[in-house]
């Protein structure tokens, strides 16, 4: 493939994924198809904090999860996140979920992703983790 077709494609696919649009439109099965990503949160002296952590989609909507975190304080504070991927970045605002039967999905969809790493570890997470779902800035119903 030449480099103007392999720039051209890549392009192309980072188009979709930059591009601010209505919280229709974000993919999240896109967002989290990496295993591991990075949110961007901003601590209450306004200095931004860089957390890698992991994301799950569940039917088609990507979704994050903390315990008892200073990112996750700092989302409880202010909704509005950064993104970052391995495709690029993106400004996102989060919506925390109180349904019982999704909660129970994300769970399941996170065991499945992750497995046994999920498992040691949600002890350190607690019994009642902090699930949020991705949407795009600016959109909205």
């Amino acid at each position: 493939m030449s480099r103007r077709i392999r720039a051209l494609a890549l392009v192309v696919g980072l188009a979709g994924f930059t591009t601010a649009g209505p919280v229709g439109a974000l993919d999240g099965s896109a967002l989290a198809a990496d295993d591991v990503i990075q949110v961007v949160t901003s601590d209450e002296n306004g200095t931004a904090r860089v957390t890698k952590i992991w994301i799950v989609a569940v039917e088609g909507e990507a979704y994050i999860r903390t315990g008892d975190t200073k990112w996750g304080r700092n989302v409880e504070r202010d909704a509005n996140v950064g993104l970052r991927t391995a495709n690029g970045e993106r400004d996102l605002r989060v919506e925390f979920v109180s349904d019982e039967a999704l909660r129970a999905r994300v769970a399941q969809a996170y065991r499945q992703k992750y497995g046994w790493a999920d498992r040691l570890i949600s002890p350190f997470r607690g019994r009642n983790p902090k699930i949020m779902h991705l949407l795009a800035r600016g959109g909205g119903a």
